[in-house]
């Protein structure tokens, strides 16, 4: 991995992620700054990591080659307005995990054809089993893309995407997917409770059977899904009556219905942004 200057402006859930996910990949502690108006998160990071830290978001522009804007999309274009009125910008590369704003609308905020890559990463990232989509103009360098590809593989996996417009679809798939998955735990657990189960039993059994089934994914990649499930649901059993319930009533429509509805709302806050 290149150990560029790193500098992180905003120091939220997922800065503080990525940092752990780098710092235990081997990434120098002096190669990273984190910027933040208020200093507890920024002390909290100085603390675990041993990273650069600093209130000013212009000291962070002049320590950095690579800067990841990590701050909310609706203060992103007043903060890139004062990095671009105060600072050199020229050669430095820019990471977004900021949703809804495209690469053309970054670069109007930086006040050049910059260097940007637009990341959709995921919540499990915290835990190291993140999932990020990745896209990149022509302005990026070939060199700059692997960077970045290490950069977001210390959390997880990365995929890139060749048009923008499939960001929405990673939004889709991966970014707000893990809401699916516990929205249909919480429907477990509730109904093993209803069956006399205790809430903590309820929730063990369901969580392990989830964590389970992922890994028998992971373990088997040459088996499409559709193959393990049928690996696993006898002619006649309890899990054919259960899958065929599901089918019954809709569960693809359902989630592909889910999943269009994502796309469609990623579509609407770009165009707000």
């Amino acid at each position: 991995m290149q150990h560029k200057k790193l500098a992180f402006i905003g120091a939220g859930n997922m800065t503080r992620s990525i940092i752990s996910g780098l710092i235990h990949s081997g990434y120098p502690a002096d190669h990273i700054l984190a910027s933040n108006p208020s200093m507890p998160k920024l002390e909290k990071l100085e603390h675990d990591f041993g990273i650069k830290i600093t209130q000013s978001n212009d000291d962070a522009c002049q320590f950095a080659d690579a800067i990841v804007l990590a701050v909310k999309p609706q203060i992103m274009g007043d903060m890139c307005a004062a990095l671009q009125q105060n600072n050199n910008l020229e050669g430095k590369l820019f990471l977004s995990i900021a949703a809804g704003l495209t690469v053309a609308r970054l670069q109007e905020m930086l006040g050049g054809a910059h260097p940007v890559v637009r990341i959709m990463p995921n919540t499990p990232s915290l835990l190291g089993k993140g999932m990020s989509g990745m896209f990149a103009d022509s302005n990026v360098s070939e060199a700059d893309r692997h960077y970045v590809d290490d950069v977001m593989g210390s959390v997880g996996e990365t995929i890139w995407v060749d048009n923008e417009e499939e960001i929405n679809g990673v939004i889709a798939a991966a970014g707000s997917s893990p809401a699916y998955f516990f929205l249909f735990l919480q429907a477990m657990q509730e109904e093993a409770m209803q069956l006399g189960f205790d809430k903590d039993d309820a929730r063990l059994m369901v969580q392990q059977a989830m964590l389970g089934a992922a890994e028998m994914v992971c373990q088997n990649p040459e088996l499409e899904l559709s193959e393990l499930r049928a690996q696993v649901t006898s002619k006649g059993g309890t899990t054919a009556a259960a899958v065929n319930t599901l089918i019954d009533q809709g569960l693809e429509k359902i989630v592909s219905k889910a999943m269009q509805a994502a796309v469609a709302r990623a579509d609407e806050m770009a165009k707000q942004l």
